[in-house]
């Protein structure tokens, strides 16, 4: 009557879908013990019903009859109990019954009920709504923020997961990026009317002045130092018929007054030639500004540069200073990166404690992505469940769930066999009741 089950000596195993454990094993072998001690009950009543036939047959007595009604319901209940167990799990010994083996046979059907009832009752936007509404996040989160441990592992996990971030990133990827975005975004912008407009604001506040200053300054101290180097350009330019006395003394005069000019530049704020450069310096910038040629040259000056290879290899360079800063302060905990990330953490924190409408916020944001989540991905989330059991292996299926599940149903032959006795006692005592 007991049919022992396929796959024996499958545990730590991976069958389809499930990994036999040890554990399984030790279960399923509960289960044996469960349906030996089901099987000697059954074994017993049919024992006493055969005594007690027997005796009733002797004359032994009313009694007899008495037990032997309350062994044959016991039987009765016993075999139908287990027929029904049996057919949960297999087909009662080993015929092919109608509508038994039920989990290997209908297992596909399960899961697709399964998928549809986490579908419907675990997946809809109602429910999830009103789950996450009654956890209450936004309080919950703020509170659990505000603890200055909370927010270091937080801060922590982040500044791990920037790190992994970034060191998956492949630099010549981003640098490729990077530069195709600043030469496209520079390409696309035009620049002379910026570069017009702010200097146009420079020459208004005098802000050019001092660098006027600077150039002049050092034009001098370079003139006091290089006398020798001016007065020899000046001579190698003089004709070859010229006497050399002639070429030195134009030359000294040619330094004596180009350092005489630079020193008044220098030292007078209203010389002429300030005054002339910045009237150029105006008309320059309004031709950046308004003259087609002047930001036409610009443009193409632009260009020119960014095409240079030189240029190329410094904004590549830029994500590796970049990468290589961000991922220096994330490594060192007292960064001003991580102190002010964790700052701003236990503030968040703190407010999300105190403030209803931020809580409120919040709780908005988390339900609205729940909510798109399972409503969009609801279909992928049921077919996994669906798929999943349907990969299955059948008989394995049946033998897992079975020893997990089959010690509590071995109860049930169990009271069926009390059951049924008690309810085969009563039925003969009333039937002899009224027979009398």
């Amino acid at each position: 009557m007991e049919t022992k089950p396929s796959g024996e000596g499958t545990a730590g195993r991976h069958v389809s879908g499930f990994t036999y454990s040890a554990a399984d094993e030790e279960k399923f072998r509960g289960v044996r013990r469960m349906k030996t001690l089901a099987l000697a009950l059954l074994l017993s009543v049919a024992v006493i019903y055969a005594l007690a036939t027997w005796a009733e047959h002797e004359g032994a007595g009313a009694w007899a009859g008495y037990v032997a009604a309350a062994a044959e319901a016991g039987m009765v209940g016993a075999l139908a109990d287990w027929f029904a167990v049996t057919a949960l799990f297999r087909h009662p010994l080993g015929l092919p019954i109608p509508h038994t083996a039920i989990i290997p046979t209908k297992k596909d059907q399960l899961g697709v009920s399964l998928g549809d009832f986490v579908g419907e009752n675990f997946l809809s936007s109602d429910v999830v709504r009103s789950r996450l509404r009654s956890v209450g996040i936004g309080s919950r989160l703020g509170n659990w923020l505000a603890q200055p441990e909370h927010a270091d592992r937080v801060t922590a996990e982040l500044a791990t997961a920037l790190r992994g971030a970034l060191a998956v990133l492949r630099d010549s990827d981003v640098q490729a990026v990077v530069g195709e975005a600043i030469t496209r975004r520079a390409d696309a912008q035009e620049i002379a009317p910026g570069l017009g407009g702010m200097l146009e604001r420079i020459v208004a506040d005098g802000g050019h002045h001092r660098f006027v200053d600077l150039v002049c300054a050092r034009a001098h101290d370079w003139l006091v130092l290089h006398s020798d180097s001016v007065m020899d350009a000046v001579e190698g330019g003089a004709p070859g018929w010229t006497p050399r006395f002639v070429d030195r003394k134009v030359g000294e005069r040619v330094y004596r007054e180009l350092l005489r000019f630079v020193t008044e530049m220098r030292d007078m704020p209203e010389h002429p030639a300030r005054g002339a450069l910045d009237r150029f310096l105006a008309d320059f910038a309004t031709d950046l500004r308004s003259d087609p040629d002047t930001r036409a040259r610009v443009e193409r000056l632009k260009s020119e540069i960014l095409a240079r290879d030189e240029v190329q290899d410094l904004i590549a360079s830029a994500w590796s200073a970049v990468r290589a800063m961000i991922v220096a302060a994330a490594e060192d905990e007292r960064s001003e990166l991580r102190l002010r990330v964790r700052a701003s953490l236990l503030s968040l924190g703190a407010r999300m404690a105190k403030d209803t409408a931020l809580q409120s916020k919040v709780d908005g944001w988390v339900e609205g992505a729940a909510v798109y989540v399972v409503t969009t991905y609801q279909h992928e989330i049921t077919s996994l469940i669906t798929e999943t059991v349907a990969g299955w292996d059948a008989e394995h299926t049946s033998r897992k769930i079975e020893a997990h599940i089959g010690r509590d149903l071995q109860f049930i032959r169990i009271n069926g066999t009390v059951v049924g006795s008690m309810a085969g006692l009563v039925i003969y005592a009333v039937s002899q009741g009224l027979g009398a």
